[in-house]
């Protein structure tokens, strides 16, 4: 049984078995990529929304606000993303993300001309 390769650059080519195994494994590699992809871009929304709420801003700054922390405290967004739904859940957020979050909560509270007279920049007493 012959296998096929389809291109726009070359309509058909003939694989190999290893070039099919090539192909397979490239695949695969590439579909955990876009699962791993499309899981931390569901728990980013969620912690932004969790942002919304505690911080009351709108999402565009909130999500501003955990890029803020995620480059202000070097750890990856999607890492930032689960402490704030674990924090928002009842959980403790790390001092350094807890406090750079409080600032780009006032940050963006303050460029939308809210009321900072509220914020303490603890997240934790800023509701």
């Amino acid at each position: 049984m012959a296998f096929f390769a389809l291109s726009r650059h070359q309509p058909l080519v003939l694989l190999s078995c290893t070039d099919l195994a090539a192909e397979y494994d490239r695949l695969m590699t590439e579909n955990q990529q876009l699962r791993r992809a499309v899981s931390s871009h569901a728990v980013i929304d969620q912690a932004i929304g969790a942002v919304v709420v505690v911080g009351r801003i709108a999402p565009e700054e909130a999500w501003r606000a955990l890029r803020d922390v995620s480059q202000r405290t070097n750890t990856k967004l999607r890492t930032v993303a689960e402490h704030i739904l674990e924090y928002a859940q009842g959980g403790t957020l790390p001092e350094p993300e807890r406090l750079e979050l409080g600032r780009a909560i006032a940050r963006y509270r303050r460029c939308a001309g809210l009321n900072e007279a509220t914020t303490t920049g603890d997240p934790a007493t800023d509701q």
